[in-house]
């Protein structure tokens, strides 16, 4: 049975589907909750671990399965990899709280600049300079288009402030290897956007 299939007997309310998804994924999100707490180099009680597993399998069935149902499948994505992305982006935000309070999404946020950086290969951007409406439109539908896997490094680089120095140690492997990863991701970027109609990103 396919993944798509086998959420849809969870939603559905299939007891037998249920159990078989939390023997199966339980160890897996339990992994990636450790990896991110030990590469962060938080250190968490058990009791605290606990927590973050339950309030992220809380987060798939909340409001009958809205997060579980949000899976689709798409672009080869697996089960186990939408559930490998959602415990770490679920674990980073919920480190961060530890730390520092959340930021709004409605501000001028630098994660927008940092964007705009990176696909600008890291140019020196004046804090006045903002990507207009129509822009950002194109660029989002852009990133959209990227395989899951592309989607997920910019997820880690970008959104979750991941340097790439880290980023190669997370993924165990060279730092020429992340260089170069980037450098395919803003050239994909770059080509979408001219095709679009526009001569520059920014």
């Amino acid at each position: 049975m396919d993944d798509l299939k086998f959420v849809q007997r969870c939603i559905k309310g299939d007891k037998g589907a249920w159990d078989e998804f939390l023997n199966k994924y339980s160890r897996l999100i339990y992994s990636y909750i450790f990896n991110v707490i030990n590469f962060k180099g938080h250190t968490l009680t058990q009791a605290n671990i606990e927590d973050l597993f339950q309030e992220i399998i809380y987060s798939l069935i909340t409001d009958n399965f809205k997060k579980l149902r949000s899976f689709k499948g798409l672009n080869g994505c697996s089960l186990a990899s939408w559930l490998r992305q959602l415990t770490i982006n679920f674990t980073i935000d919920e480190l961060r709280k530890l730390k520092t309070p959340p930021l709004s999404l409605e501000e001028e946020s630098e994660d927008r600049f940092s964007l705009k950086e990176i696909i600008a290969d890291n140019a020196q951007i004046q804090s006045e300079q903002v990507l207009d409406k129509e822009k950002l439109s194109s660029l989002t539908d852009c990133i959209k288009r990227l395989d899951t896997d592309d989607r997920y490094f910019l997820e880690l680089n970008i959104n979750r402030s991941l340097s790439l120095e880290e980023l190669k140690d997370y993924f165990g492997v060279s730092r020429g290897a992340i260089d170069m990863r980037k450098s395919r991701i803003i050239q994909r970027l770059k080509e979408c956007f001219k095709d679009k109609g526009f001569i520059e990103i920014i």
